[in-house]
Order: structure tokens, then sequence, then C-alpha cells
């Protein structure tokens, strides 16, 4: 059983219940990170801009009590842990993409002191990604590269970086597509204001899909 969390509202309700274990300051931007794929505590917190070492530490501490996280050692030569999450903390993907659908009318342009990282713009495309059909997108804009896998039954789930079966290349190790676009368009597909179709229609995206050796 997760172990009490240090703050409680104290009430007899499951949304209280839940914020007391995912409410505090940068709990559900750590499961953003992790949704991603599991990640050492360099590259958490180079990717956390703003959040202290000694605040990130707590949150995973906490975060591994409450069951959402655990912690696993490489197998060598990789002498490194890394953190993910368990299937509950998974399970708090739909609230994120809950969130980000509420929150994207207020997105606007990037302030110059926002940070920015490719992977962010994941979440709020899961949806619009997820018609291209059941497969891997990788997805390249200027800020970097991310991936989406989409299941027969409308599952999404996403990961940083490049696909590990590397790029399109006429092989069936790659990505069963390949969308390349801008922070600009993620912006307006996030909000309703364009569709992907539309997107590369009007050149604003472009999309390639491998040709599959039989």
């Amino acid at each position: 059983m997760p172990r009490q969390p240090r703050r409680s509202y104290d009430q007899h309700c499951a949304a209280a219940r839940a914020l007391d274990l995912v409410g505090d300051r940068w709990t559900l931007l750590v499961v953003r990170e992790l949704l991603a794929g599991p990640r050492r505590y360099t590259d958490l917190h180079a990717d956390l801009p703003g959040v202290s070492t000694d605040m990130l530490a707590g949150r995973l501490k906490d975060m591994e009590s409450a069951a959402l996280v655990t912690r696993r050692r490489l197998p060598p030569p990789a002498s490194a842990s890394v953190y993910e999450l368990t299937p509950r903390g998974r399970d708090l993907l739909p609230v994120l993409r809950s969130l980000a659908a509420w929150g994207a009318s207020d997105l606007g342009e990037p302030r110059p002191t926002d940070a920015v990282r490719a992977h962010w713009y994941a979440i709020p495309l899961l949806g619009p990604l997820a018609e291209l059909g059941a497969g891997v997108v990788q997805v390249t804009l200027d800020e970097g590269e991310f991936h989406v896998r989409i299941d027969g039954d409308g599952g999404v789930e996403y990961g940083d970086g490049v696909y590990e079966g590397g790029r399109p290349s006429g092989g069936d190790d790659g990505p069963d597509a390949w969308l390349r676009t801008d922070a600009a368009t993620c912006r307006a597909l996030a909000e309703g204001e364009l569709t992907l179709a539309g997107a590369i229609e009007s050149g604003r995206a472009a999309l390639e899909r491998p040709t599959r050796v039989p």
C-alpha cells in the first residue's frame, strides 16, 4: 500500500484523493516526461527546466511511495538507474490529454522565458495523429523529434526522440509514417484551428509513408 501523502485534503472524495497523490507542483510534469519512456534522473532534470534537484528528488520519492513510479538499474555496460511509470502511473495519460485539451486555447506563442521541447507537443497531437491509423508515426520539428504509437484499438502512446526502428528506408524496421511540421502548426492542431489533413494539404506539414518490402 502507498504511504500516506505528506499533505492531504482529508476529504472523502475521489478527486481530492487523486490530488493528494498528483496535485503537488511538478508531479504531473514528471509523469509527462516518463510517459515518453524511462529516464535517468539527469535527463529528467534537463527536461524539467526550473525544478530544483531537491524538489525533483522529493517528487520522485513521493511518486515511488505512491506506486506511480519505479526505479530500476540498467544492465551493463550502462551503469545507471532509470525511473519509469508503473501501470497506475501510465493510467494518467488520459488525465494529461484532458488537461492539454483544456489548456490549448491559452497556449499562444512561446513567451521569451518559455522552454520548449519537441515531445511536449506529443500529448495534444495524439488525437490528430491517430487519424493516420495503426502504426508508428515519427514526428520531426525544428525543436527535435518524437514518435507516436497507435494500436488497432485506438490506443496511443508516445516516445521522445527517433523511433528505435530507425528512419523510413523501405524496410520493415522503421516508422509507418514520417511527419515533418513546425511548432506553430502543432499549436493550431492542438487548438482545433487546423486538421491534420488540412495541414498536409496546405503544405504546413509533410507526410511520408515508406514503401514496405514484401
